[in-house]
């Protein structure tokens, strides 16, 4: 692991850009006979956020926690909840969400 001085993480530090954080969860119609096709929908909706560049990362979560993904925007807390308000498994209660600011190093990626 590499050390890095005070000077070098002050650096790094100033290059560091607001994002919003959003944590989808299970919401009261998650079991539902249509919730597929919702979730379905939902992943063709988070592909098209991508190509748009506003959603940087998406990641699934795969245990059997009430937390079923997690994800990285480009965007304010308010225009992140406007987006996640207009998603179909969110409008149909087959999820629920929330957002938080958060600071991430533009560059960083998943290896």
């Amino acid at each position: 692991m590499t050390t890095f001085g005070d000077d070098e993480m002050k650096a790094m530090l100033d290059t560091a850009k607001t994002y919003s954080l959003m944590l989808l969860k299970d919401g009261p119609n998650a079991a539902d006979a249509e919730a597929p096709q919702l979730v379905w929908e939902h992943g063709r909706r988070n592909f098209g956020l991508r190509d748009e560049g506003r959603l940087l990362i998406v990641l699934p979560v795969v245990d059997d926690s009430e937390v079923c993904g997690v994800g990285v925007f480009a965007a304010s807390v308010e225009e992140t909840v406007e987006i996640m308000n207009g998603d179909p498994g969110v409008q149909a209660g087959v999820f629920t969400f929330e957002v938080h600011p958060c600071l991430g190093f533009p560059g960083d990626a998943l290896r």
